[in-house]
């Protein structure tokens, strides 16, 4: 594969889930080899042409699981983002085969664009294993899904390439518990949020598939848990978000295309840093996976 075959993914006319598989389906690049396994994936347009986070870390984790046996999972991993990523050029994957021992296999991932890293990440796998088994307990009185507005419900009314994105272009339909921070900020300043999320097609029956779109969309809303403590909606004037790393753990197998509940909050904020975390359940209750991330979130003087 080439950079020019590897090519940009346009807005999908149906289905975005569809332009979330095509997304994840890296090819590797002809001719290139060093002490690196190399992958060449598209990147998916934005409106500020700026890569989406959870993009870059889900096709991290494609590649570094093209070069692990394949009864080995990733259960964890951690990265930090390095540079803002040009969402109009395809994007580099190299992987460092970093151990394979005899229950864990290490890989560590650089993400480039004009051979400079915008992303790395090491990851971890370990095939199935029997041991300890305990979880967190979803949190009650959680209202359906079915029950509340969707984003093109909130934000299909606005003629904005933003909103419109958001509402008709993501790959994954998002709910939130509470008020969307879309365009305010109502609501009690408590440092949590929460959303249902799944996507809005089906998804093929890869497992692994299902974990880089599940790391995909924990990088959505999580921020969010900072924003409502501070009153702050995404279209708080001189407002500038950022994430700067992101780690996460799956715990038990879960599919993006069926209900999940994303639990999430914020401990601490401060010197323009944010840290917020986050559980993932599925309907059935049980704890799935985990997420931390640090955000950088500066505000205009008199405002946080």
């Amino acid at each position: 594969m080439t950079e020019a075959e590897a090519g940009l993914l346009a807005p999908p006319s149906g289905d975005p889930t569809s332009s979330l598989i095509e997304l994840l389906d890296l090819g590797e690049l002809e001719g290139a080899r060093t002490d690196e396994d190399i992958f060449l994936g598209p990147s998916q347009r934005q409106p500020h042409h700026r890569v989406f986070g959870g993009q870059v870390l889900a096709q991290s984790l494609v590649a570094s699981i093209r070069t692990v046996d394949p009864e080995r999972f990733v259960h964890s991993m951690h990265g930090y983002f390095l540079r803002p990523g040009d969402a109009n050029k395809p994007i580099t994957f190299g992987v460092q085969r970093l151990r394979d021992g005899r229950s864990f296999s290490a890989r560590r991932v650089h993400a480039y664009q004009d051979g400079v890293p915008i992303l790395s990440m090491i990851a971890s796998f370990q095939g199935e294993d029997e041991g300890v088994d305990h979880s967190s307990m979803m949190p009650a009185g959680i209202p359906d899904p079915e029950s509340l507005p969707s984003t093109a419900d909130l934000l299909g009314k606005f003629d904005h390439p933003v909103a419109r994105h958001w509402a008709y272009e993501r790959p994954f339909d998002i709910r939130h518990i509470d008020a969307a921070l879309y365009v305010s900020a109502a609501g009690p300043r408590e440092a949590r949020n929460a959303v249902w999320m799944k996507t809005f097609g089906p998804m093929p029956d890869d497992p692994n598939l299902h974990r880089a779109a599940l790391a995909y969309a924990s990088d959505y809303t999580l921020l969010e848990s900072i924003l409502r403590r501070h009153g702050l909606s995404w279209i708080t004037p001189g407002m500038n978000v950022a994430s700067l790393d992101h780690a996460m753990w799956w715990h038990r197998p879960a599919r993006v295309d069926e209900w999940l509940l994303y639990v999430q909050e914020s401990p601490s904020a401060h010197g323009a840093r944010g840290l917020a975390t986050g559980k993932i359940f599925n309907r059935e209750g049980q704890h799935v996976a985990s997420v931390a991330q640090e955000g950088m979130v500066r505000v205009p003087a008199g405002q946080a």
